[in-house]
């Protein structure tokens, strides 16, 4: 049996689009369930709220999401998402897209340990540390 750990990202309202913008990030199959799919949140939360979204990319990532974020369960400030390897060329190009419209905390680029790592808020508040590894010499 295999076990994976997912980022599950809990949002107010807006995970569609969040998962939609990760989706034109990363790219993949984006499954979405909303509470209307699942015999409506019952008031609580709007039938088009994302009870579930999963999205699946072809180099192997699995990122979660819904709305209906409960401030007592944690939030954005609590976590972050981070992406490593050592394809340079694929996350130098995440790390720009997830910076459009949010905001650079640390500049992609050589480190002192000698990868380049860096650091990105998206738009949806959501923190990203991507790291770049220096291919052995």
């Amino acid at each position: 049996m295999t076990i994976r750990l997912n980022p599950y990202l809990h949002f107010a309202g807006d995970a569609r689009a969040a998962m939609e913008f990760y989706r034109s990030v990363m790219g993949g199959e984006l499954e979405v369930m909303t509470f209307g799919d699942a015999g409506g949140g019952g008031g609580e939360y709007p039938d088009d709220g994302v009870m579930h979204a999963f999205l699946r990319t072809d180099a192997g990532l699995e990122l979660m999401a819904s709305d209906g974020h409960d401030p007592a369960a944690g939030g954005p400030d609590k976590v972050s998402c981070s992406l490593s390897g050592d394809d340079a060329e694929t996350l130098t190009r995440y790390f720009e897209e997830l910076a459009a419209g949010g905001t650079v905390d640390v500049p992609f680029e050589k480190q002192v340990w000698g990868d380049t790592f860096g650091q990105v808020t998206d738009r949806f508040g959501i923190r990203w540390l991507l790291n770049a590894a220096t291919p052995a010499s």
